[in-house]
């Protein structure tokens, strides 16, 4: 995030974005369909995240839960973070095997930009369930992970 009108900016630091996530994340965010926090309170660098998304309606994801794990390596955010579900899940963005969520096929992930947030992602992946390509993929059986 930066700071400033035209000519001038300031970028804000990592830990003070990544504070600003957290708080943003522990509010909870619009509906409640999404969430995000510290994985380990005691990860001073602020690197390892988890979600959670609700399964959109209408769709084969309706009534799920999915946990997800996000790493935020020293480069974030001018770099995204790795995401990765821990509970199974079926998605043309995601690889089956172990679950990472593939920039390539992922476009907040490939086209990342320095203003993207956790938040971002996940709201996107709970879009991308619900899209017509992914809302009827037959699902592994619930309470499984990677």
């Amino acid at each position: 995030m930066t700071i400033g009108s035209a000519g001038s900016s300031v970028v804000v630091p990592r830990n003070f974005r990544l504070l600003e996530e957290l708080e943003r994340g522990e509010k909870g965010i619009g509906d409640g369909s999404v969430s995000y926090g510290m994985d380990d309170a005691d990860d001073i660098y602020m690197r390892s995240w988890t979600g959670t998304i609700l399964g959109p309606h209408n769709s084969v994801h309706e009534g799920r839960i999915y946990q997800l794990k996000l790493f935020c390596d020293k480069d974030y955010p001018n770099k995204a973070p790795t995401v990765r579900f821990y509970s199974r899940v079926n998605m043309t963005c995601v690889n089956p095997d172990n679950g990472l969520v593939e920039p390539k096929k992922f476009g907040v992930l490939g086209n990342w930009q320095h203003e993207c947030s956790m938040e971002d992602i996940l709201t996107q992946l709970r879009k991308e369930m619900a899209n017509s390509h992914n809302r009827r993929l037959v699902q592994p059986p619930e309470g499984t992970y990677y």
